[in-house]
């Protein structure tokens, strides 16, 4: 196929490769030479008999017609010819058709006229079944995968032919004469080195008139006979084993009678279709005859089970009791029990539970059974929140570091069981929970190179999830290094009380000659909740498992059941003095569904709130105001804090409700040192370019650029941008417009109480002018409602938004970590 497509013959190339060409010489690296030529189509003839239901069974027999197809476009590799006798040692592939079209749909119809064209008697193959793929309009439309074949099975199985269900044929004569042959050796490999002894042995005569012949299903060889002339065997007995394809097939009789005939011996070849034992037809009483079945007790453990069952006890807490005191003992619970309580009860399928660590140390591997169990990482798929969802929606990936094994260190084998698991969440869409305790790589278990996994795919993996499901990263303890760093790729951080999070714990500290300090020291919530690394802070473990649900429920989607609280209390809640503080986290609050307010990174940039609520048990993000820090003026904190929630929110095509009490941006020498030039505009930047919906609501303040920013940059940006009476629009602060713009004619009034009288007048006309029922004569906003309207304003504006269409891809190539 490649060839067809490409030019490039693989097998002369690798053979010219280690002749010692370059790929300069081979011109492989360079596409002008290898332009695509259309597409070619491989279709692989196999000697096999297609069941109805699509069932597949090797054929086999001598070859008696074999007469390729050929012309422009058509290439076939086969070995067959006429004569040819096949063996049941070998593969059942024939030959392979590969044909080449300027458009895939040319290319499958130019294959299925060469399948047409192939003529080969004497065997069955699956030609009839490989055109009825090539002939499907879904496999021409592309609309395949990897099960469509199992899938349609019983559609693309032709229906059986004469051909196909008669017996087998006898082979041609042999050398001796007879019409069947017994190889003495059944190594294929014997046969080729040593030359085979064959003995002669006559083809099976058909039964006699009257007679039952039991047949063989397929071609293969005896390798026991387990009835002997004379025997009485009931329906279902066991009467032969043929192996064809290194497995055994059991021939059973298909009904009741006495052994009349065994036409064959162990280590014969036998043909589909001939008969293997001959009996004649006998009422045999089924408890007249024992033939060694024994009844099969469904509670009794096998010796293999057993040790799968043995091994995977050492996973267990049960077995573990010296780890778990120890763990105990700190204050903490094994990371088993946090999975438990994350995951819907009997729905976690754990991956990998049987490898430990690699043998850098030298222990034995009964040794590694017990002291690294699933070498530190838990890992499966399981639901959350299945309560409130469907299986569709609660569905999850948890891969969770326990730190009782080497420190919840990264070793190969749980870097290359990452790997995996993060490459399914990535192909099935999955969101992640990550619990990232653990003292990051652990040097010397790469087996070579340089101390370290340099070459692990864990970092790239799990990167490129984001953005495309959610990743929630839960932290309990120590946590440094490579753990750290997949922690810090979370869309959330969720910490508890007794963390310490840094890119570098105390040894990789004193190592570079910068100090010993405890891990305690290195990154205490005291600095890393305020600086805005940690998103969430709870006091324990079981709290931070709790807040994870939560949080995911959020991307699970809606829910049935909510509880409003009285929305009066909103016409209120701002001051009638317009310069006296409010509380805007109590208009959050009040809007919210009952209980569902979950804040984010509260103590870092507090100029702006960010959080998750419901309205009527749908789901939004929330950015707002804070008027106790800055009057809820934006600064560089705030900005980033603002835009990074928003492109998580857009990112997973959560709406946002955007509340609105916004002095301006903040202004003066000491904000501009902070870039605030540049972080401001991460506002702009990210809400214009949102295309989930947003919902604006002016509570008070609406001053210039801030106001634009927290709503897009336009007030027309929003599916509806509404206000409050006690809102109010300028272009800065209204006392200070009047000062600056009429400074001339304030000037020019010589008595200082006129003066003052004259500004005064002007304030109050700029601040009537002002007012969202004034204000709103010039357009931009959509309606001044009443307080109370604010959540029926939402609930029904959500009720007007399109369904949203599965994503398959990313909308971001990822979510910014700041």
């Amino acid at each position: 196929m490649t060839e067809a497509v490409t030019g490039v013959d693989l097998v002369q190339t690798q053979i010219r490769l280690a002749d010692g060409a370059t790929l300069a010489e081979l011109r492989l690296d360079d596409p002008s030479a290898h332009t695509p030529r259309g597409y070619a189509v491989q279709a692989r003839v196999n000697m096999e008999t297609i069941g109805a239901n699509g069932s597949v069974r090797p054929s086999g027999g001598v070859i008696e017609a074999y007469d390729a197809p050929g012309g422009p476009g058509v290439r076939v590799d086969g070995f067959g010819y006429i004569g040819y006798e096949t063996s049941a040692a070998f593969d059942s592939l024939l030959a392979k058709v590969v044909c080449q079209g300027q458009d895939f749909a040319t290319a499958a119809r130019r294959t299925c006229h060469a399948l047409d064209e192939f003529r080969i008697g004497g065997l069955t193959t699956n030609i009839a079944f490989l055109a009825n793929i090539l002939a499907h309009p879904d496999f021409i439309a592309g609309r395949t995968h990897t099960r469509w074949v199992d899938e349609k099975a019983g559609d693309l199985a032709p229906p059986p032919t004469t051909e196909e269900v008669k017996p087998a044929p006898a082979p041609a004569a042999a050398k001796d004469g007879y019409a069947g042959a017994r190889v003495v050796s059944r190594d294929p490999l014997a046969l080729f080195a040593h030359g085979a002894e064959v003995k002669a042995k006559p083809a099976p005569d058909a039964p006699p008139h009257g007679a039952i012949g039991l047949t063989a299903p397929i071609q293969g060889t005896i390798v026991s006979i387990d009835v002997a002339v004379g025997d009485g065997v009931t329906r279902g007995r066991p009467v032969a084993v043929i192996e064809a394809m290194k497995m055994e097939h059991v021939v059973t009789a298909e009904q009741s009678g006495v052994v009349r005939e065994i036409t064959m011996a162990v280590g014969d070849v036998v043909r589909a279709g001939w008969p293997i034992v001959v009996l004649d037809d006998a009422d045999i009483d089924e408890g007249d005859i024992d033939f060694g079945a024994e009844a099969v007790d469904p509670d009794h453990i096998r010796a293999d089970l057993q040790e799968v069952i043995d091994r995977r006890a050492w996973t267990l807490d049960k077995n573990r009791p010296e780890a778990v005191a120890r763990r105990h003992a700190r204050g903490f619970r094994m990371i088993r029990e946090s999975v438990d309580q994350l995951l819907d009860p009997g729905s976690f399928k754990e991956y990998w539970p049987l490898v430990v660590a690699s043998r850098h140390q030298r222990a034995d591997m009964e040794t590694l059974r017990r002291t690294t169990p699933a070498d530190g990482v838990v890992a499966g798929t399981g639901s959350i929140n299945g309560d409130l969802f469907d299986d569709e929606r609660s569905r999850a990936m948890v891969v969770a570091y326990d730190y009782t094994v080497l420190a919840g260190t990264q070793g190969r084998i749980n870097h290359y069981k990452q790997d995996r698991m993060f490459e399914l969440a990535k192909r099935f869409q999955l969101p992640v929970v990550v619990f990232s305790e653990g003292g990051g790589g652990r040097p010397g278990d790469d087996d070579h190179g340089p101390w370290i996994a340099f070459d692990t795919d864990t970092f790239t993996q799990f990167s490129r999830l984001s953005g495309l499901v959610p990743l929630v990263g839960v932290n309990n303890g120590r946590c440094f290094a490579g753990n750290t760093a997949l922690l810090a790729c979370c869309d959330v951080i969720i910490a508890t009380e007794a963390s310490t999070i840094g890119m570098g714990g105390p040894a990789m500290i004193e190592g570079g000659g910068l100090g010993v300090y405890t891990p305690e020291e290195v990154g205490p919530m005291s600095f890393q909740v305020p600086n805005g690394v940690v998103d969430i802070l709870v006091k324990d473990e079981e709290a931070a498992v709790e807040t994870a649900k939560k949080y995911l429920s959020y991307f699970q989607g809606p829910v049935a059941a909510w509880e409003a609280a009285d929305q009066r209390p909103l016409r209120h809640v701002v001051p009638e003095n317009r310069v006296r503080l409010y509380d805007m986290r109590e208009v959050l609050r009040t809007i919210a569904d009952k209980g569902t307010v979950l804040e984010i990174r509260e103590k870092f940039g507090p100029g702006i709130i960010t959080a998750f609520i419901r309205v009527e048990g749908r789901p939004l993000g929330v950015i707002a105001n804070n008027p106790h820090h800055l009057a809820g003026a934006l600064d560089s904190a705030g900005a980033d804090k603002g835009a990074r929630f928003l492109q998580l929110c857009d990112a997973f095509d959560i709406p946002v409700l955007s509340l609105i009490d916004c002095p301006g941006i903040m202004v003066g020498p000491e904000h501009e040192k902070t870039a605030l030039v540049r972080h401001a505009a991460r506002l702009f930047n990210t809400g214009a370019n949102m295309t989930t919906p947003l919902f604006s609501v002016i509570v008070r303040k609406a001053y210039g650029l801030g106001v634009q920013a927290m709503c897009g940059g336009s007030a027309l940006v929003g599916f509806v941008t509404v206000a409050w009476p006690t809102a109010e629009f300028a272009a800065m602060n209204i006392d200070g417009a009047v000062k600056l713009g009429y400074r001339n004619e304030l000037a020019a009034i010589s008595d200082p109480e006129a003066r003052r009288a004259e500004f005064d007048r002007r304030v109050a006309a700029a601040h009537e002018q002002a007012r969202a029922v004034n204000a709103a004569v010039g357009g931009g906003l959509d309606d001044v409602i009443d307080p109370v309207d604010t959540r029926s304003w939402i609930a029904e504006s959500l009720k007007r938004l399109p369904r949203q269409p599965h994503r398959e891809g990313k909308k971001y190539p990822y979510i910014d970590t700041w």
